[in-house]
């Protein structure tokens, strides 16, 4: 129980990587605060976590809407006086990705959750971590930010890369506040986003990546650090390299 009695919030809680860390950082005791925009998706792992003994509280809302996170963040120091952890998962990638075919609204929701809405529940959560002088934010970011390409997207990936962009500026910023931010650097993770994909991988292929397990335990390890140290960015690719060449969509498809 190497979390009882923090409260840690997590984005995009509803599956894959944020329902993982959820269910993991609910059995160390922490409460767990899972934010989605699915009400039905968050249900369900909030009653898994009450299932294993452990605490929930969900919240229906888009991230990138500066005043429900806003109002989330209150209601929640309102009910608790702590906000310990915040794991900045939410996000996702459009389903078009070159560059002549990913729509404008494609690029602004790319661009909203996995960018926008980071800054958002950053900026919500910090004023409570400063006045506690301690606070853990880990940011969800992808090895698409290292690496860009038509397999991942240019608007995923540029997102992705301002996600580690921004986790160096809180360290900066915010230096000597008892405030640290990390930031996970994930290759494929074998979640449900990939049936989203242009072309899918198949079963087989998902077999190669990176589980959510992996990414639950990592989230774990920093958040269960002492305080005085960081992790200021950790990259987990998988062991095997598998070829990707036939899941490029061509822009004439």
């Amino acid at each position: 129980m190497r979390l009882k009695g923090q409260v840690c919030i997590i984005t995009g809680g509803g599956s894959g990587i944020g329902r993982g860390a959820a269910l993991t950082m609910a059995a160390e005791g922490a409460t767990v605060v899972i934010i989605g925009r699915t009400a039905s998706k968050l249900t369900a792992v909030k009653s898994e976590v009450e299932a294993a003994g452990g605490t929930a509280v969900s919240y229906t809302l888009d991230v990138a809407d500066y005043d429900a996170v806003e109002a989330m963040v209150a209601d929640m120091l309102e009910k608790f006086g702590r906000i310990d952890i915040l794991v900045n998962n939410a996000g996702h990638s459009s389903h078009n990705r070159r560059l002549l075919n990913t729509t404008p609204e494609e690029v602004r929701s790319v661009i909203d959750s996995n960018l926008i809405g980071t800054f958002f529940c950053t900026q919500a959560v910090v004023p409570a971590m400063l006045k506690a002088k301690s606070g853990t934010i880990i940011n969800i970011s992808s090895l698409a930010a290292v690496t860009p390409g038509p397999f991942s997207g240019f608007a995923y990936g540029a997102a992705k890369a301002g996600v580690i962009n921004f986790t160096e500026f809180l360290n900066a910023d915010l230096r000597n506040t008892g405030i640290r931010a990390s930031v996970i650097v994930p290759g494929e993770v074998a979640t449900p986003i990939l049936d989203n994909r242009p072309i899918p991988p198949d079963a087989e292929a998902r077999t190669l990546m990176v589980d959510v397990d992996e990414t639950s335990a990592a989230i774990l390890l920093i958040a269960t650090l002492p305080q005085r140290s960081n992790i200021p960015e950790l990259v987990i690719r998988p062991t095997m390299h598998r070829n990707m060449a036939g899941e490029v969509v061509e822009l004439d498809d």
